[in-house]
């Protein structure tokens, strides 16, 4: 069955400005025929009306977004990944100099979630320095 039995004759009016373009730009994209220009405007123009009332993105544009999305993805997950290696490196490191006990080890991380949560996650080197500082002052200041 070919792809005309299944389609339906229609006659369009268009003005000679429009017949002009059509005429010019139907070879543009890619079609073969004016015809099917014609029917790919329709249907460019059709998701517009949907995506305008349903709130929802056409399927080339949704299907563009999560394919650039899924490379964003792919490249954050290698990135996360060197970073908890690096970051495993570095506890290594500490750890084979000093030795620490569990109940010293369980205050830091409740510490850590804390300060975390606080500054959703924008802590700073330079804020968790002016802590320490803080809280070094009022040590001096209680044992003075």
């Amino acid at each position: 069955m070919s792809k005309t039995e299944n389609t339906h004759k229609m006659t369009i009016r268009l003005s000679p400005i429009t017949e002009f373009r059509l005429e010019r730009d139907y070879r543009l994209d890619g079609s073969r025929s004016k015809n099917e220009f014609i029917e790919k405007a329709i249907t460019h123009y059709q998701d517009l009306l949907e995506a305008e009332q349903n709130e929802t993105l056409p399927t080339a544009i949704q299907s563009a977004i999560d394919g650039r999305l899924g490379i964003f993805e792919d490249r954050l997950a290698q990135l996360l990944y060197k970073l908890a290696v690096e970051t495993d490196m570095g506890i290594s490191a500490v750890l084979d100099c000093i030795q620490l006990d569990a109940d010293y080890l369980r205050k830091l991380r409740a510490n850590s979630v804390k300060s975390v949560k606080g500054t959703n996650g924008l802590l700073t080197f330079e804020q968790k320095a002016k802590e320490q500082d803080n809280s070094v002052d009022g040590d001096d200041q209680w044992q003075g």
